[in-house]
């Protein structure tokens, strides 16, 4: 197996590219500043194209960078669908409890998804928004019911107020690295059927990188 990979004075194990996906306005991209940079952005803006993030943290004794890769909800982005799947290995399908319709679309994304991304990528459903109680309007019930019948994981959170946020994605990304060692000890390759190898890099030149054009505060 391949040892760890440097990136300047960064170590780790794994590299494991992740989406976000989900309606525009669910909280994407402030689940995303908040797991990788601990901020929140009250005045954030939609997301144009795509944009990652990243994070080093330790699962199961090993050192996982976690790319997190954020886009629109905006149909006038579907154009990007292929390359931003490509190489995913989770997916982080995310709804407001308190719009009933994001609830509804996400039998959309999950079309989606499994139309474009490998076949053994690990899928968490998230309701967001759960610091507005008085607006809830999906039952975290019917929820919790429908990733039963799809085979998904589930959990609500609050990024304004940092709820389960790093619980969500120490669960994803423990998920896919159990799936991953579980590939490479069944494999005299080292590499399993998802695909990719210790420390693969992903490639990114298709990603409009530019992640500080948001102004956020620090929390």
């Amino acid at each position: 197996m391949a040892g760890a990979r440097r990136r300047g004075e960064e170590e780790y194990d794994y590299l494991f590219k992740v989406v976000l996906i989900g309606d525009s306005g669910v909280g994407k991209s402030n689940l995303l500043s908040r797991f990788t940079r601990n901020e929140f952005c009250l005045e954030s803006k939609s997301t144009i194209g795509v944009e990652f993030a990243t994070r080093t943290l330790h699962v199961e004794g090993r050192v996982i960078k976690a790319q997190i890769w954020d886009t629109a909800g905006q149909e006038r982005y579907r154009a990007i669908t292929s390359a931003y799947y490509r190489g995913a290995l989770g997916a982080i399908l995310v709804y407001d409890v308190t719009k009933p319709t994001s609830f509804e679309n996400v039998s959309r994304w999950l079309k989606e998804l499994r139309d474009h991304a490998d076949a053994h990528i690990v899928i968490m459903l998230i309701g967001n928004k759960t610091d507005l109680k008085h607006l809830r309007a999906v039952a975290s019930e019917d929820a919790q019911s429908y990733a039963e019948r799809e085979g998904l994981s589930f959990i609500e959170t609050s990024a304004l107020e940092a709820t389960n946020v790093e619980k969500a994605f120490q669960m994803l990304l423990a998920e896919i690295y159990r799936k991953i060692s579980k590939n490479t000890m069944s494999s005299e390759s080292g590499e399993g059927s998802t695909g990719v190898k210790e420390g693969k890099t992903i490639d990114v030149s298709a990603a409009d990188a530019d992640s500080s054009k948001k102004q956020c505060c620090s929390t």
